[in-house]
């Protein structure tokens, strides 16, 4: 029984709960990239370069035979996984620059002088008495 209240404490934590939350929000953010970069920016870069579809380049290594499927490198549909790397990457590094630039300003904070010492305060009421 221990182990298991041991586990359930663990899996509540704040951290635990963040980091999973962040892996969910991360994977749907990926497709949502992904979707972009096929439907959205690949098309129109296509059409640029005369019509051309990345997701249909191909080499083929082996034609296909009545018993075995082709062997091929797919090195379109990698340069569109490439380019939705880069934006993600781009957009990741943004999100920090905030997250870093927020950080800096919270330190840059003036703190509160430093409250006087018991020693400091029991002159003060001395000289405050002695002015009486």
């Amino acid at each position: 029984m221990g182990m298991i209240k041991e586990f359930k404490t663990f899996a509540v934590k704040g951290n635990v709960m963040d980091m999973a939350i962040g892996i969910i929000i991360g994977a749907a953010f990926g497709k949502i990239v992904s979707s972009f970069v096929s439907d959205v920016i690949m098309p129109p870069i296509g059409m640029l370069l005369g019509g051309i579809d990345f997701s249909n380049f191909i080499w083929v290594i082996k034609e296909a035979t009545e018993t075995a499927e082709a062997v091929s490198i797919n090195y379109g549909i990698f340069i569109n996984t490439l380019i939705d790397f880069v934006i993600i990457a781009f957009a990741i590094f943004i999100v920090v620059k905030g997250i870093n630039q927020a950080k800096q300003k919270e330190e840059k904070k003036p703190a509160s002088p430093p409250k006087p010492s018991e020693e400091v305060l029991l002159l003060r009421e001395i000289r405050d008495s002695l002015k009486k």
